[in-house]
């Protein structure tokens, strides 16, 4: 599932694919991930231009063209991102394909399409489509995460993957934050005190650093995610069983021991 780290990731591929390239051509192989707009408007409002800096917000991937419109993807549960060549032959989840100068072809792939492909005209558009998105964990300070979190009565868990209230975090994420943080998924945002919120914020930004750098949420052994998936998962830090609950409805895991109630 594609977290603030792949997508961060995905950005990269696209710099490093496509900037400053004019792109060539747009070949819509399943008009199902485009939303609220056309096959033949995006080949018209893109084919022709450049790809700038591209921007990540959260999970969203902002493919500029200078003054011209913003491409927006999001990748949903299992969309990625890839450079390949324009002679290379797509794939079967391959949807849409951006061929640029130097015969070079970024690919929006994805198998089970429950995001896709947007585009802003202007700016005005891209603000109202983001409108719902909170503040990128990566950039959010302080004061402002724990003003977010102290206001909100739903459980942590649920408060931190709730993409209006911080963008970017997912349920692997969220999952090792809590548990590096010693915090119960089940504990009310607004009942964390002032030095828990503190705690919280500062493995949040230790945790999305180091998934950056590996591009995705690492399943190492001295992570929680390295375990979360065995058949019997026990804590890395404690060797504690750890436990599973559904929780609105994604499947949470942590340590009673190193997560209790009331710590």
């Amino acid at each position: 599932m594609p977290e603030l780290p792949d997508v961060e990731g995905f950005r990269e591929v696209l710099e490093t694919c496509a900037k400053g390239r004019v792109i060539e051509r747009v070949d819509v192989r399943d008009a199902g991930v485009l939303h609220g707009v056309s096959a033949r408007r995006l080949r018209g409002a893109l084919e022709g231009r450049r790809f700038t800096r591209p921007e990540r917000l959260g999970k969203w991937l902002l493919a500029h063209t200078g003054d011209g419109p913003t491409l927006m993807l999001h990748f949903g549960m299992t969309g990625l991102l890839v450079c390949g060549h324009s002679d290379d032959a797509p794939e079967a989840h391959d949807r849409v394909l951006f061929t640029v100068g130097g015969g070079r072809q970024v690919r929006y792939r994805d198998q089970r399409k429950l995001q896709g492909v947007w585009l802003a005209e202007d700016d005005s558009e891209l603000a109202r489509l983001l409108d719902e998105q909170g503040p990128d964990a990566m950039a959010v300070d302080r004061e402002e995460f724990m003003a977010a979190l102290s206001a909100r009565r739903g459980r942590v868990k649920t408060v931190l993957t709730d993409q209006s209230v911080l963008a970017g975090l997912g349920n692997l994420l969220a999952d090792e934050i809590l548990w590096r943080a010693g915090l119960p998924p089940t504990t009310r945002a607004s009942d964390l005190t002032e030095a828990e919120l503190r705690r919280l914020y500062t493995h949040m930004g230790r945790t999305l650093r180091s998934a950056v750098t590996a591009g995705r949420v690492p399943p190492r052994d001295s992570w929680l995610t390295g375990h979360r998936d065995d058949t019997d998962p026990v804590c890395p830090r404690c060797d504690g069983p750890l436990r599973r609950r559904r929780m609105s409805g994604r499947t949470t895991v942590w340590c009673p021991r190193c997560q209790p109630e009331g710590s």
